[in-house]
């Protein structure tokens, strides 16, 4: 007979106890513990390793498996998605997408049905529409496929039973939070159904060796919703940033098995679905003013992609006993570190002052060579000097005011003369080994910040 006894287990990193404890003892985290049944059936005994199946004959040479990569892969129709998965679906992957509500993770699923349907048939089970409802965002979107088929079902093992029968080629589910399993006595979306359902999902997949999206609610500080072992189970995380009441997206990988985090997908949502943005630097620099104080452009890198980012200063006089430091889309300790320099190496005073950062278009710079353009901006507002709207400055400031050497700077030095800039300001030793010959731009090579602002 069976009985069923409380648990707590964390919705963060999926640590069980037997009693409720205001912090995680597993991730540290505080009221993350959440109360769930566990069904113990009476008289169960652990299985002695004698009574164990044998599973010897299954093991493998790695020399004779066949992972050739064009064999290996799905191209999704969409180069952005691809650039982001790291050349494509791979079979028997699993991909978590995660995002918040309205940012399109559905619309570019869909989308992809279009091109991959072409080939191979695809399943989209959805648990949050009807099959009409499904039907009618297709035709909005102009998917029209021989080869796809929906299944509105919410019960996880029913949609198993049915790939293992059907065996699609590719298989999507929406999404993740509405999937539950019957012998579970907890509600669906709860700690224990989203883990146990990835846990069946992902089986599913690698057995059949298919290819399976899984859409993943977000929660209100953005983190996907449930256990955080369930982003451990899946190959791929992908999360979609941007605000709804804006049309551009950024598509990142959190985590990837078979390519690189660094790689970003831009997008821009329109009426007939999302867009893919092939030149994205052009989109972050529309706008941008000519004659005003306060903006430089930087290059960063994202993977193999060259960005350029406007990076916009303003330092004003502060009517507070202590002054406003604002960062959007840099580090503010990053920023705080580089006015400290400017303060103490250059001798430009910013302790009555309120200063505020700003990367237009929404990015996060994480690259240091944004430092250089960051401390022009900064140099630029406090004295009013203009920099030229057709000057590109990079580099990694040091504590004592030196320009450090970043690298890929082939690619941004190209990615500069495309975009139609005419000088770029780069740290002087970084231009050892580069053929500056070979570029149309004027490249000048400095060694400290304020041998940079002399160039102004």
């Amino acid at each position: 007979m069976a009985k069923v006894k409380s648990s707590y287990v964390c919705s963060q990193c999926g640590y069980e106890t037997a009693k409720w404890n205001g912090r995680c003892p597993g991730c540290g985290e505080w009221n993350t513990l959440e109360e769930v049944e566990v069904t113990v059936r009476a008289g169960s005994k652990a299985r002695s390793v004698s009574a164990v199946k044998d599973v010897s004959d299954n093991i493998v040479n790695i020399n004779g498996i066949d992972a050739s990569y064009n064999e290996s892969r799905y191209m999704t129709g969409l180069s952005e998605l691809d650039r982001v998965l790291g050349g494509g679906l791979v079979k028997g992957s699993v991909v978590l997408l995660g995002g918040e509500p309205g940012i399109g993770k559905s619309t570019i699923l869909l989308q992809i049905c279009s091109f991959i349907g072409r080939e191979h048939t695809i399943l989209y089970v959805s648990g949050e529409e009807s099959l009409r409802q499904i039907k009618l965002r297709a035709d909005r979107l102009g998917v029209d496929s021989e080869n796809l088929y929906l299944l509105a079902e919410t019960d996880c093992e029913k949609i198993c039973n049915v790939i293992v029968k059907q065996q699609p080629e590719v298989v999507i589910i929406d999404s993740i939070q509405t999937m539950s399993m019957a012998e579970l006595n907890s509600a669906q979306g709860s700690v224990t159904q989203v883990r146990e359902c990835t846990n069946v999902f992902t089986r599913t997949a690698k057995s059949e060796e298919i290819p399976m999206f899984i859409v993943g609610h977000v929660n209100k500080d953005g983190a996907i919703a449930g256990p955080k072992v369930m982003e451990h189970i899946v190959d791929c995380v992908l999360y979609f940033e941007g605000q709804r009441n804006l049309t551009y997206r950024i598509l990142r990988a959190a985590k990837n098995r078979f390519g690189s985090t660094n790689e970003i997908g831009v997008f821009e949502m329109a009426d007939k679905g999302l867009l893919q943005v092939e030149n994205p630097s052009m989109l972050l620099l529309e706008g941008r003013p000519t004659d005003v104080s306060g903006t430089c452009v930087a290059c960063i890198m994202e993977g193999t992609r060259p960005l350029m980012a406007e990076v916009q200063a303003l330092v004003s006089k502060s009517a507070l006993s202590t002054p406003r430091r604002t960062a959007t889309g840099i580090d503010y300790y990053r920023m705080s570190i580089i006015i400290a320099v400017l303060e103490k190496r250059l001798g430009y005073f910013f302790g009555g002052l309120d200063v505020y950062i700003n990367i237009v278009g929404g990015l996060k710079l994480d690259d240091t060579a944004a430092d250089l353009s960051v401390a022009m901006a900064l140099y630029s507002s406090l004295t009013d000097k203009i920099i030229d709207s057709k000057t590109i400055a990079f580099g990694e400031i040091g504590l004592g005011g030196e320009l450090r050497t970043v690298t890929h700077i082939p690619q941004r030095i190209a990615e500069a003369e495309r975009m139609g800039f005419e000088k770029v300001i780069l740290p002087a030793h970084s231009l050892k080994g580069v053929g500056t010959g070979k570029f149309g731009i004027k490249i000048i090579g400095v060694h400290s910040i304020k041998e940079a602002f002399k160039e102004i």
